[in-house]
Order: C-alpha cells, then sequence, then structure tokens
C-alpha cells in the first residue's frame, strides 16, 4: 500500500494513534481526574470517603503556611539552577570542547559521574560530608583553622536550605551540561574563525557567538530547571525529610507526607492536583516568555 493512500485510510489513522493514546488516557489523564475528585475529599485511604467540596484547596491556598514556604524554596532552588549551576555548566562546556582527544572524553565522564549514581548513594554520601562530627566539611575547616566557622549544615535553619540546594545542584550538574556540550558541537567552527579574523576571540567570541547559539538549549533548560525544582522529591526525602521543621521542604515531599504519614490521602490529592497545575503554568509561562523575546529579536 503506498505511504499517502495508508495516512488516508482512517483505520489505519486509528490503529497507529490509539496505543498512545490508551497510554495516555490511562496513565495520565484518568489519575488526574481521580486526583481531582479525592482532592474534594476527606479521606484517609481506608475508611469512608467524605466529600467536603473545594475545603481541602481553600486551606491549601489561604490556611497552610507549608505550602508557600514550599514554594519560596522552590523559588530560591530555580534560581540557584539557573543562576549558579547554568552558567557554570557553560563555563565548564566550553573549557572541555577546547581539549583535544581523550582528555576531552575523560573530562566528560568525570563530570558526568553524579548523573550516574543513584540517588540513595549521592545523599548518603552528602549527609556523611555535611555531618557535625565527622563529616569531611567540618574536618576540612578544622584542618584550616577555620573551626569556628563548623555548622550542622542539614540541622541548622538558616543554612539547611542552601545546603540541600548544594546537593541537588550536583547530582544536576552533569546533565545541564550534557546538554551544553551537545549544543556546542553543533556550532560551526567557521562562525570562530570569522570572529577571529574581525579582531573577536576569547571570552568575547563566546559572548558574541556561543551564548546566542545556545538559546535554545538555555531555554529548555531554564523550564526544566524550574520543573525539577517542583518536582524534587528523593533527594529531599533522604536528606531531611523537609526538616528542620519545614524549612528544606519541598511540594513533592510535602504532598508525600500528608497523604502517607499523616493519612490525609484527600488533602495530598488537592496538593498534587496544585502541583500538577503550578507545572502547566510555569511551561505555559515560559513558552510564552520566549515567544515574545524572538518576536522581539
Amino acid at each position: 500500500m503506498p505511504m499517502d493512500s495508508m495516512f488516508k485510510d482512517k483505520k489505519t489513522i486509528f490503529l497507529l494513534v490509539f496505543p498512545g493514546l490508551a497510554v495516555f488516557v490511562f496513565a495520565v489523564f484518568l489519575p488526574i481526574l481521580l486526583s481531582v475528585y479525592y482532592g474534594t475529599t476527606s479521606w484517609d485511604g481506608m475508611t469512608k470517603i467524605n466529600y467536603v467540596g473545594l475545603e481541602n484547596f481553600k486551606d491549601i491556598l489561604f490556611n497552610d503556611p507549608i505550602f508557600w514556604q514550599c514554594l519560596k524554596n522552590v523559588l530560591f532552588l530555580s534560581l540557584g539552577l539557573i543562576l549558579i549551576q547554568h552558567p557554570i555548566c557553560v563555563f565548564f562546556a566550553i573549557l572541555i570542547d577546547t581539549v583535544a582527544g581523550h582528555a576531552e572524553r575523560i573530562f566528560r565522564a568525570i563530570f558526568f559521574i553524579p548523573c550516574t549514581i543513584s540517588v540513595v548513594v549521592t545523599s548518603r554520601l552528602w549527609l556523611s560530608v555535611y555531618n557535625y562530627d565527622f563529616g569531611i566539611l567540618n574536618k576540612l575547616l578544622d584542618n584550616l583553622s577555620l573551626g569556628f566557622l563548623k555548622q550542622d549544615w542539614l540541622g541548622h535553619p538558616n543554612l539547611v536550605l542552601g545546603s540541600v540546594i548544594i546537593i541537588i545542584m550536583w547530582q544536576g550538574f552533569g546533565w545541564g551540561l550534557l546538554y551544553y556540550y551537545a549544543g556546542l558541537k553543533g556550532i560551526s567552527p567557521d562562525l570562530y574563525e570569522a570572529a577571529k579574523i574581525d579582531g573577536c576571540s576569547g571570552a568575547n567570541a563566546h559572548f558574541r557567538i556561543t551564548i546566542p547559539m545556545l538559546k535554545p538549549i538555555i531555554r529548555i533548560n531554564m523550564t526544566l530547571a524550574v520543573i525539577s525544582a517542583f518536582k524534587q522529591m528523593e533527594t529531599i526525602f533522604l536528606t531531611t525529610n523537609g526538616g528542620p521543621g519545614f524549612r528544606s521542604q519541598f511540594l513533592a515531599n510535602y504532598l508525600y507526607r500528608r497523604a502517607f504519614d499523616s493519612f490525609q490521602y484527600g488533602y495530598g490529592n488537592a496538593l498534587s492536583v496544585i502541583f500538577v497545575t503550578i507545572c502547566i503554568f510555569v511551561t505555559i509561562f515560559f513558552e510564552k516568555l520566549f515567544k515574545k523575546e524572538d518576536l522581539a529579536m
């Protein structure tokens, strides 16, 4: 059967589309609808379901300071990823790209190692690093005669969020580096040669050529960084579980604690609905922002 005739056949189109559509409906759409329903109930997951309407959503938005603390933590993590992690990723991607031969492959593999290690292992590693009594960080401060700077890094209310953000940035550094490195490989060397002839080289060439050419990658990484900040769960659960108090709490981990630790299944589902809604709006916001920027250019 010719390709054009095959795609005009409605049965063929249905058979091609149905598997993916079925997976989307049963794995994404129906669970979201169920979460919306359970979010309007007061249920502990076992006893009788009591319908409470929008009370859970009102409590979250107007009477739950922990929810707003989670959003503030997400904002700080997003800024850390965008303003600290990604510029460093671009810098090291450029450095690795300038190295030739085996050294380039070796450095590329070294920087990607944290992404290949289990989150459980890396979380335990950083718990050991931050430990007050025998952690390598405090030991290093002692050896440098800076013992007065020793802290309980994951137990101090004013330091825990920054400490957790460092862990998350370290864990995801390899992915950001890989995206930017792949983007650099797609830039023609002829552009740099032409710039060099015009007297533009070194750091100036990277600001005028590399960064503009990497804009599509930067846009994708910015969106992924914000969504990743909203989705943080495993690292938080394995290191601080949101403590001390709720100073390092994030939405996904808070949702889990309310639904499964406190047996407030309805409340947890309401949190999940708000969580998904925020992620959708963030994605739409970045799409609109980048489109406006393209039009302005």
